[in-house]
């Protein structure tokens, strides 16, 4: 066999200085050197074939290459340059704009989580994506059942219907289901969640006036993985999780599995739960098919079964009385499937396929109360991508079905939609400073909505890329977003859908937006060991002609509302040190029949700081700290603002993890300030939740490594 020597010489990208000690591995042949005083790193006895090299150093973002041996050239030395892991992960490949390209080269702004973010968080909630998307900057998780735990998330102040979250780029999760596919949701099978703060209309229809959450799952790679979590929690929950993923030559698979369970759990011995009773059993396997270098794709399915039974401890124990009656349950069953196909055209040029269909059936019962219902969605999606050196194209149409029906006596609340859309993107980089994003999307809804919009939407959007230096960067954009009317929202879930008269689709104006956003960001290096990321974002968005619960009727608000805003992330790295520091300022307020108001549930001021050490593979601790200032309550009174305190800590070997975490130390509780209901047990009548009710939850876990690649 022929053998062959790889040479590189490893350098910081903005001082330029070698970087001694630098490490490139060969994953496939299980082949590492470092690189020595003056940057070199080489490894003899390399035989032929293709060959991905990594190379990495602490406190820098990984470079990863495919090379083929032998090389073209005799004995080349790559000149290899390693940016800074300071906050913007300029070496993440982003997926949710359809191009795959970095994230540091890309006009729209997008923010992203990787894998080693999320390994942390999913050591802190590992049930569930609550925690994850609660301790975003600019997103804000809001709890719709005070004794059920049901939340949605709301991005820049805007209410949860006018986000979308995504899983691989199919909305998986929305209308019947979207309160409880946060705490449907485990995070040990994600590698990346993407977010997109502001109108995303123009890339994924109707919905994104607010923005999107994108959740990458794993892929399977060479190297076989095989992971057992393990949780328990002092609020009686427990949490199982296996993942596996292989891939052989033309075939691979990822499996993952989870069961969650959560006792009724009562901390302010108020008779009612903060946690309510859970049983949740979940399945998503997955079949990868790698038919030659030009065609490959791969088949999924999703199935989660959930039995949450919250409310008076009494009841929930099996013992009701005269007095003790009131319960929330909810039964639900999610089966979807998924499709992804890709043909490579040339190395430029691809066709991409994708395909999903959702199936969700959900009971909500109540005390002489229930609401049945099961939503059939679907998806598809055909999309052509060429990426060029300085033009790059994306056009394609999709379809979206959505079908909910309900049983008698809401039965009237059933309804049929229908949208057909189109859209092309284009990213042209005029200069090595200068980059232009635009898209333009055509949306035709079926039925149509009352005018003047009709069912057709026309949604242009535009972004822009300035690289003023080496350290500092700008992005600026805008677009426009709608939103066809739909019965399922933050306030209709709080009410649990009880005496809602029926939303006629055909005679409701659909609610139009448009905003926009730009940012500033500062990413510079003190020497190779210390680290800093700023960015400052302002935000701003318009929304006509919102639609709104009133006396159990839905109308169409006579005005609009409006939110704006300013995110604040800063972000410094000091070696094994790291130091994040979070703000959002969020005013939303609603302009209806001339009059001004404040929106309720939306907190102007929140503060977010996490402090960590770690020594990569061996051992993490951290402390992080959130203020959630007050805010108007729907009744007219005010919520009191409070601080949470966490700490976290976690011992790693090769085969094993071990974490203890702890969340909520100043043990916050909104009934430590008042009850949480109004009238009797017996029929209470909830007030708005703002604060944490389940006070400080310490859970203890092992993160069992048994294929470990």
């Amino acid at each position: 066999m022929a053998q062959n020597t790889f040479k590189a010489k490893v350098t910081s990208y903005q001082t330029k200085v070698a970087l001694k000690g630098a490490t490139a591995t060969i994953p496939d042949l299980k082949m590492s050197a470092s690189a020595d005083s003056s940057g070199l790193i080489t490894i003899d006895h390399i035989p032929k074939g293709n060959f991905k090299i990594e190379i990495t150093y602490i406190g820098y973002a990984k470079s990863e290459n495919i090379y083929t041996f032998p090389l073209k050239n005799p004995n080349p030395v790559f000149e290899i340059s390693l940016e800074p892991a300071s906050g913007e992960l300029s070496e993440v490949t982003i997926q949710s704009t359809r191009m795959d390209q970095n994230l540091r080269d890309i006009p729209t702004r997008i923010e992203a989580l990787p894998l080693e973010e999320l390994d942390e968080k999913s050591t802190m909630r590992p049930g569930d994506i609550k925690m994850l998307l609660g301790e975003t900057t600019g997103i804000h998780v809001q709890q719709t059942s005070a004794v059920s735990a049901s939340a949605s998330f709301r991005i820049q102040g805007l209410d949860s219907r006018y986000t979308q979250l995504l899983q691989d780029g199919m909305p998986l999760y929305s209308g019947f289901s979207g309160n409880l596919s946060l705490l449907q949701i485990s995070p040990l099978d994600l590698k990346q969640v993407e977010f997109i703060k502001g109108s995303a209309s123009t890339l994924y229809g109707g919905g994104a006036i607010a923005g999107l959450v994108n959740l990458i799952s794993k892929t399977p790679e060479k190297e076989p993985e095989l992971t057992l979590l393990l949780n328990g929690t002092s609020a009686k929950g427990a949490d199982a999780s296996i993942y596996y993923s292989q891939k052989w030559q033309h075939i691979g698979t990822t499996i993952f599995g989870s069961y969650n369970y959560n006792g009724a759990y009562d901390p302010s011995n108020t008779g009612l739960t903060a946690i309510p009773q859970t049983n949740r059993f979940t399945i998503n396997p997955k079949i990868f098919l790698y038919l030659d270098d030009r065609n490959s794709g791969w088949f999924g399915v999703n199935a989660t079964n959930e039995n949450r039974l919250g409310g008076d401890l009494q009841v929930i124990s099996g013992r009701p009385d005269s007095i003790h009656q009131y319960f929330e349950r909810n039964k639900t069953f999610r089966f979807s499937t998924q499709l992804s196909f890709t043909h490579k055209i040339d190395e430029e040029s691809r066709v991409n396929f994708k395909n999903t269909v959702g199936y969700f059936d959900r009971q909500l019962g109540e005390p002489g109360f229930d609401f049945k219902g099961k939503q059939l969605s679907s998806f598809s999606e055909i999309n052509y991508v060429k990426n060029g050196e300085r033009v790059s194209w994306v056009t394609g149409a999709n379809l979206t079905t959505d079908n909910f029906t309900a049983q008698p006596p809401q039965n009237s609340l059933s309804y049929n939609l229908t949208t057909l859309g189109a859209f092309v993107q284009n990213t042209f980089k005029a200069a090595d400073w200068f980059s232009v994003e635009s898209g333009l999307r055509l949306d035709d809804n079926i039925p149509a909505p009352a005018k003047p919009s009709g069912g057709l939407f026309i949604l242009p959007r535009i972004n822009v890329l300035f690289k003023i230096s080496d350290h500092l960067t700008s992005r600026i954009g805008g677009g426009l977003g709608y939103k066809m009317p739909t019965l399922f929202n933050d306030q209709s879930e709080q009410d649990g859908y009880q005496n809602i008269k029926p939303l006629n689709i055909g005679t409701t104006q659909a609610e139009q937006s448009y905003g926009a956003n730009g940012d500033l960001n500062y990413r510079g290096a003190f020497d190779d060991e210390a680290f800093i990321n700023i960015n400052q974002l302002f935000f701003y968005t318009y929304v006509d002609r919102p639609l709104i619960l009133q006396n159990n009727t839905f109308i169409t608000a006579p005005g609009h509302l409006t939110t704006q805003g300013a995110e604040t992330n800063i972000k410094l790295v000091m070696d094994e040190l790291a130091f994040y520091l979070g703000y959002t300022y969020t005013d939303t307020k609603q302009h209806f029949s001339g009059l001004t108001t404040i929106q309720p549930l939306t907190p102007k001021n929140q503060i977010s700081f996490d402090s960590t050490y770690e020594i990569e593979g061996s051992f993490r601790f951290g402390a992080e700290t959130f203020y959630t200032g007050p805010q108007l309550l729907s009744d007219g009174s005010t919520g009191r603002g409070y601080i949470t305190f966490g700490l976290l800590v976690q011992k790693m070997w090769k085969h094993l993890d071990i974490f203890v975490n702890a969340e909520n130390l100043t043990d916050q509780r909104q009934t430590r300030w008042g009850s949480i209901y109004t009238g009797s047990i017996t029929n209470p009548d909830f007030k708005d939740v703002y604060a944490p009710l389940d006070g400080a939850v310490v859970n203890v876990g092992m993160r069992i490594k048994i294929l470990n690649k």
